[in-house]
């Protein structure tokens, strides 16, 4: 399967690094600095599929970054009974994004199997993030020198699926479709948007619950080993 290649494109959230628990631990320290006092197992169980709602809104360009940070928190503290001002939302809008990067878990086994495939092949970002927490992540956490190019949705306008990221990626990691293969956890954005254009692809199933599909799946990293 992977003879011919020599490019390996990484997802960053939720596929390296691992964003439900760092997400979990920001907002438990930005809840403590405002005071706010709600359940946080709670405001978690309720936030994190809006988050995922909202994100799918923002890559279909049906939402703004700013409509995003603020939705996704307003509609969570509703579905709870939470009441906050237009102020506190912001305010923890932008803490959110100033605090997350302070917490750098990442997905296990992705050091051992950064330093094994960094050996063997040139390593890529493709990531719908914004670019100035992914920059932070990447270099927090320890990772930003395995990766020789890191593209993000804000350099190319676009957002995976569509075509021109993964384009913008290839050609700014002088890579071609057939010697590439896309590692990420979102069929959509990441795995089917990546066939699309060419490559080969790895479905990271972080969550071992996405069994029914036709692609390569994964449930841990460490299996790249194993196929790479």
């Amino acid at each position: 399967m992977t003879n011919n290649i020599k490019h390996v494109f990484f997802d960053l959230d939720h596929t390296l690094w691992d964003f439900d628990k760092n997400s979990g631990l920001t907002f438990g320290k930005i809840f403590d600095l405002h005071k706010v006092e709600i359940n946080i197992e709670d405001f978690l169980s309720v936030y994190e599929p809006i988050n995922l709602r909202y994100w799918k809104l923002y890559r279909e360009e049906k939402v703004t970054k700013a409509q995003l940070r603020y939705g996704r928190l307003k509609e969570a503290f509703d579905t709870i009974d939470f009441s906050a001002s237009d102020k506190l939302i912001n305010d923890l809008s932008k803490d959110y994004i100033s605090y997350l990067s302070s917490f750098n878990h990442v997905f296990e086994g992705t050091y051992d199997v950064l330093n094994y495939l960094s050996k063997r092949y040139t390593l890529h970002i493709i990531t719908n993030g914004f670019e100035e927490a992914q920059e932070k992540k990447l270099v927090a956490s320890n990772m930003k020198h395995y990766f020789e190019t890191v593209t993000n949705s804000e350099m190319v306008g676009v957002k995976k699926p569509n075509p021109k990221i993964f384009n913008f990626a290839l050609q700014n990691a002088n890579a071609k479709p057939s010697e590439s293969i896309m590692i990420g956890d979102s069929l959509e954005a990441d795995v089917q948007g990546a066939i699309d254009v060419g490559l080969d692809a790895i479905y990271f199933d972080y969550k071992n619950q996405n069994y029914y599909h036709n692609y390569k799946r994964i449930t841990n990293l460490s299996a790249l080993q194993d196929i790479l």
